[in-house]
């Protein structure tokens, strides 16, 4: 099949308010999973299984913490003459100089590029959600129907009201659409990864700002005029997907890989690729006691880690106990502490024999190693 010129934009230029402490020094797309890997590479890794090799990551809040791991693209192999990995950042001296306010005001800045770069099809993907998904069938759908839009959907019986809600009607045609209804009419809701004709695209980031002012949220302008003007179908997504938008859904996603029914990330026909730290092998030390858990590379274990995530140079103790923790780069968890549902930040320090965390909730704990926050689980 020949692929139509398609550009990938990745939206990865949000702060991640509702994680807490864990995005005040880095951006919500920086964030490790799974003990290995950052969150941005799953849309660079579906992307580059795809054979999809124009890809700009746009950037906002904090790119710095960003930059240094996408390697100017080399992991996913997108360090290329042609096409290949481009970040975008706020920039002032022409129109749509400034910082966004929205996604849609943020594809609104960049529309001068996407038209000169001339695409046939924009793929639009945000970069805060764990799923896999082949897009050339995407592709296909958006073909077969004849759309101006193709919306990833899948169903989400639990929390739809946090996201977009679409009815559909026959041949996958959207018919409706809500922006996160406290009610929701259905529980399909919209993935955030669009396929967008170009030109229809181009016209609605030229004219929607003369109908309805500053662009915004897509849900608030961009999708809904899409549903009404023009042909827009779904794309449905059968298999995990999950928002990662709170320190609960960040914890249960962990949880879910650890059981086996989460997001795959060691499939050998769809691999993620990230820029891995150079590090030695995960240090198993004598009496440590390890069951259901990832460990990374670097990390030195002492004590007894059940159902966690130790990541990159996290130090557990000997006479430590962690169940159902995620612990992030470089933190350091002291003799005999008892850590459960925890959190634990990026080079945090937890005191010996301290006691966080309980059954019920999700704690995060700070770099000072006290409770920063907790929230219920979902």
């Amino acid at each position: 099949m020949r692929i139509p010129r398609t550009l990938a934009i990745v939206l990865a230029g949000g702060q991640g308010s509702r994680m807490g402490a864990l995005t005040d020094e880095q951006a919500k797309p920086a964030l490790r999973v799974g003990g290995s890997y950052r969150l941005i590479d799953i849309a660079l890794s579906n992307l580059a299984n795809s054979h999809l090799r124009a890809v700009w990551v746009v950037e906002q809040y904090l790119p710095h913490s960003l930059n240094e791991h996408l390697s100017a693209g080399r992991p996913w192999d997108l360090d290329r003459t042609h096409d290949g990995l481009r970040t975008l950042t706020p920039f002032e001296g022409a129109e749509g100089e400034g910082f966004a306010t929205g996604n849609s005001d943020t594809l609104w800045r960049q529309k001068e590029l996407i038209a000169e770069f001339a695409p046939e099809i924009v793929l639009v993907l945000s970069a805060d959600h764990l799923y896999t998904i082949d897009l050339l069938d995407v592709l296909d759908t958006h073909a077969a129907a004849d759309a101006a839009l193709t919306m990833v959907t899948t169903r989400l019986p639990h929390d739809a009201s946090r996201h977009g809600v679409v009815r559909t009607g026959e041949g996958g045609l959207v018919e409706e659409f809500w922006y996160k209804p406290e009610d929701p009419p259905t529980d399909l809701v919209a993935t955030e990864i669009f396929c967008f004709d170009a030109p229809a695209l181009l016209e609605a980031l030229q004219t929607l700002p003369e109908q309805v002012g500053e662009l915004q949220d897509w849900g608030d302008d961009l999708i809904p005029h899409f549903v009404e003007h023009h042909r827009t179908v779904e794309h449905r997504l059968e298999g995990y997907w999950r928002d990662i938008g709170t320190l609960a859904s960040y914890w249960a996603a962990h949880m879910h890989l650890l059981d086996g029914d989460g997001v795959t990330l060691d499939d050998p026909d769809w691999p993620i690729f990230s820029a891995q730290p150079q590090l030695l092998p995960a240090r198993v030390r004598d009496g440590a006691a390890v069951s259901t858990s990832l460990l990374a590379q670097g990390s030195d274990v002492a004590g007894s880690v059940t159902r966690s995530v130790i990541s990159p140079g996290a130090v557990v103790e000997a006479g430590a106990e962690l169940v159902e923790c995620v612990v992030l780069d470089g933190a350091h968890v002291g003799a005999r502490a008892r850590l459960r549902g925890c959190l634990v930040q990026d080079d945090a320090q937890v005191p010996p024999g301290a006691r966080l965390g309980a059954d019920d909730v999700v704690t995060l704990v700070g770099v000072d190693g006290t409770v920063a926050e907790t929230t219920a689980r979902e």
